[in-house]
């Protein structure tokens, strides 16, 4: 099997489950047909809704619960399932490769599901929900540098056939979210626009260090739970990779949906 890409995903709004009117949501639909990876032995995804103290994998034997973890939403929502079998054997990998870089503590949970920033996007991206998947969390207490380190560290799985995968938001400010008929604001786009630059020259360094480089990097993300998922992606696929934007577009005049590719 070809060494994987990994992958930076933009999930958004929870109604990206539903609302097929999202441009992102046709983009994940379409994934297969865009041609991105061949079908992968397993999915390791690091999801912004899932924050602890140490990096924690999740052990699950058999179907995952799928989490609703947002509130106020139209109840078909609710009703959603993505029971894709778990891997406790990616799982115990990932602890392996983590506590062998000098992580000094890598917790298992064996019981938590799927959150929406994991299944939402692998819903549409491998409907079938048989591929075994393995969720990583992230540590806000930490820095970018840190999850990029986590990501060197998770490199060897793209030659296992593991298809790594961070999910979360280009730009998330809850707060900031309007109805602006589609005028995106400027300090989202100068942020967006910054990334997207970084990315595809290699500035990786930058990205690690964005609270200090980027425009507008507090208020893009003033917690930085939907942006570290990048950090380990981006380290994954190695210091010498290429970034390639996948797909572009925005919600509510803030909300990017921006989502790359990293190639070796």
């Amino acid at each position: 099997m070809a060494v994987m890409d990994t992958f930076y995903i933009s999930h958004g709004s929870p109604t990206l489950s539903i609302d097929e009117t999202i441009p992102a949501g046709q983009f994940l639909r379409s994934w297969k047909q865009n041609g991105f990876p061949q079908k992968p032995n397993s999915i390791l995804i690091i999801s912004g809704h899932w924050e602890t103290s140490v990096p924690t994998v999740n052990s699950i034997a058999g179907p995952h619960d799928t989490i609703y973890d947002f509130y106020g939403f139209p109840k078909p929502m609710y009703k959603l399932k993505y029971p894709a079998p778990g891997s406790p054997q990616l799982a115990s990998r990932v602890k392996d490769l983590l506590t062998a870089a000098g992580f000094p503590r890598v917790d298992v949970d064996t019981k938590r599901g799927l959150d929406h920033g994991a299944w939402v996007p692998l819903m549409f991206m491998y409907p079938e929900a048989d591929i075994p998947v393995c969720q990583l969390s992230v540590q806000t207490n930490r820095d970018g540098s840190y999850h990029y380190d986590m990501g060197k560290a998770l490199a060897p799985l793209r030659e296992e056939g593991v298809l790594i995968v961070g999910s979360g938001s280009a730009t998330h400010n809850l707060r900031a979210l309007r109805n602006t008929d589609g005028a995106v604001a400027p300090w989202a786009l100068e942020f967006d626009t910054w990334l997207k630059e970084a990315l595809t020259q290699g500035r990786y360094e930058d990205v690690n260090h964005y609270e200090e480089k980027a425009p507008h990097a507090k208020t893009a993300h003033p917690w930085p739970d939907h942006f570290y998922p990048l950090h380990v992606a981006m380290g994954a696929a190695g210091a010498n990779s290429k970034a390639k934007p996948i797909h572009e577009s925005w919600q509510l005049g803030t909300l990017s949906y921006a989502s790359y590719q990293f190639t070796s």
